[in-house]
């Protein structure tokens, strides 16, 4: 059941994400009818909501897209950063939403973002317990079964919280870039579209990410049921 479950989530999530290059790779054959540049966006749309100390950089890879609370920087992938298409500017303005959360003190971007270390943690003490478990289950060996899948059932119960919150935060930076690009004619009705649709297919990676690791919580909770049933 444990490999059913991530064999099962790991296809979904290839497919979704193969569907999202699929799209973001259609629609950046199709340029703008505003000739802006995915770079042109961001720093416009950073001007437009009087944030001036972010930085828009570029960065390498495909959909590595990305905004950094820590140093102020809306990381764009180069495919995005030089753009001049709906996909690039949607990520382009979406990842400048996760901005504005921040400059307005968006609740579930501080709460996300106060979890980042705890969730880092979580993840390296998962790895720790399935790479000794690899070893004969040595870790099984050393410490009580039931307190080991209790670790694992806290692990994950924090990384399905940190999952999703992730939810409301992308869901809210998609709908701010959708209004801006929409509002300043950044695209046309029809380019607006194949926008939506970008970022609706790349939310659906964190649908399924928090789907993914609910599911696994839930395994290893009833794991634990079936020990204390015993």
């Amino acid at each position: 059941m444990y490999w059913i479950i991530i064999g099962g989530f790991m296809l979904l999530s290839w497919i979704i994400s193969a569907r999202l290059k699929n799209k973001f790779r259609k629609y950046s054959q199709i340029p703008i009818a505003s000739g802006m540049s995915g770079a042109e966006v961001a720093m416009q749309m950073l001007r437009d909501n009087r944030i001036y100390d972010v930085d828009v950089t570029c960065v390498p890879g495909e959909l590595t897209d990305h905004y950094n609370p820590a140093n102020k920087t809306v990381n764009l992938s180069e495919p995005v950063y030089h753009g001049r298409n709906a996909a690039a500017a949607a990520v382009a303005a979406h990842e400048c939403g996760h901005a504005v959360q921040h400059a307005t003190a968006y609740s579930f971007l501080e709460f996300r973002s106060a979890m980042v270390p705890v969730q880092s943690i979580s993840n390296k003490i998962l790895n720790l317990i399935f790479i000794l478990g690899i070893f004969g289950g040595f870790v099984f060996n050393i410490f009580p079964v039931n307190l080991v899948i209790l670790t694992i059932i806290a692990c994950y119960a924090v990384i399905t919280l940190f999952s999703v919150i992730t939810l409301p935060v992308e869901l809210d930076a998609s709908k701010r870039a959708l209004a801006w690009i929409e509002g300043n004619r950044v695209v046309s009705a029809d380019e607006y579209g194949m926008s939506k649709d970008a970022l609706k297919w790349a939310a659906l990676t964190y649908f399924v990410g928090a789907l993914s690791s609910a599911a696994m919580l839930f395994y290893w909770v009833l794991q634990y049921m079936g020990m204390s049933d015993d």
